[in-house]
């Protein structure tokens, strides 16, 4: 095991305003008609799963034309655009900071797993960030266009990524071996266990992570948008289920509550790590 602690991102709601409903926005669609009265039908109607219903009529949208066509140039360009939330932009380099005054010797590495556009999230000013972003994506047609769903990332899919980060399987190394997550692999050459690993995350796709995190001794923080109330009720639920250790406002900056229980959780969970390196070594 290495003395790394994983800082596991949900995106949407989470480090900023929701992507897709943001890009749809920008394309002059009516997002309200477009979750209630495009995607809700299939939910409660035909039995879809959320992810793959979005996607679909995203597809079906870009084939009508009355938007034009939804290209991998246009979601690139929705990502460079796309807002954040207040004190994304600096947060991950203050938490190092933090962690390094600590506990020097301990790592701190990024991920982010979402049910948004890929397309969209490796553009945005913070990917750079992140050791790895699993994500939702498109295949393109000849005319540059979206076509089909070649991943969804959507509820229990989610916990997959974690063992990934977990196992050490990440990168472009990781890419095009998708049996590789099932090998088998020693307690003792886990790379990252769960316990080392912070989730954070807003919505029902993250319930999975919420609950395996923190059964298995990491730390779950729930957020919610304080530009949408009516979320509020939902996140609170989470609290209620006992799915998360903390509920916070999507706030980074560095007086923001959730901020400094990030910090605290880093500094706690790496404080363990020494302890139990000395004791091992010892």
């Amino acid at each position: 095991m290495a003395d790394v602690i994983a800082l596991v991102f949900d995106f949407d709601d989470t480090l900023a305003p929701d992507s897709t409903s943001g890009f749809l926005s920008k394309m002059g669609v009516d997002i309200q008609h477009f979750w209630s009265h495009e995607v809700g039908p299939l939910l409660s109607e035909q039995d879809w799963d959320p992810v793959p219903a979005y996607l679909y009529k995203m597809i079906e949208l870009s084939r009508s034309g009355s938007h034009g066509m939804i290209t991998r140039e246009r979601l690139e360009d929705w990502g460079r655009q796309l807002p954040l939330h207040e004190g994304v932009p600096s947060l991950f380099e203050r938490l190092r900071a933090s962690l390094h005054r600590a506990h020097p010797q301990v790592q701190l590495e990024f991920y982010v797993i979402s049910s948004g556009i890929g397309d969209v999230l490796r553009q945005t000013p913070i990917a750079s960030v992140f050791t790895d972003i699993w994500a939702s994506e498109f295949t393109y047609d000849a005319s540059g266009a979206i076509d089909f769903p070649r991943r969804i990332v959507s509820f229990t899919d989610k916990t997959r990524y974690l063992f990934h980060i977990q196992k050490g399987i990440f990168g472009p190394d990781s890419r095009n071996k998708p049996f590789e997550v099932n090998r088998k692999v020693e307690p003792e050459k886990l790379r990252i266990p769960f316990e080392q690993m912070i989730f954070v995350g807003d919505g029902y796709t993250d319930i999975p992570c919420f609950s395996l995190i923190r059964r298995s001794g990491g730390v779950a923080f729930g957020v919610w948008d304080p530009r949408h109330r009516e979320k509020r009720s939902r996140a609170w639920g989470f609290i209620q289920e006992g799915r998360v250790s903390n509920l916070n406002q999507a706030r980074f900056g560095e007086d923001a509550e959730l901020y400094q229980w990030l910090e605290e959780a880093v500094e706690s969970l790496a404080g363990k790590i020494v302890l139990n390196s000395r004791t091992y070594r010892g």
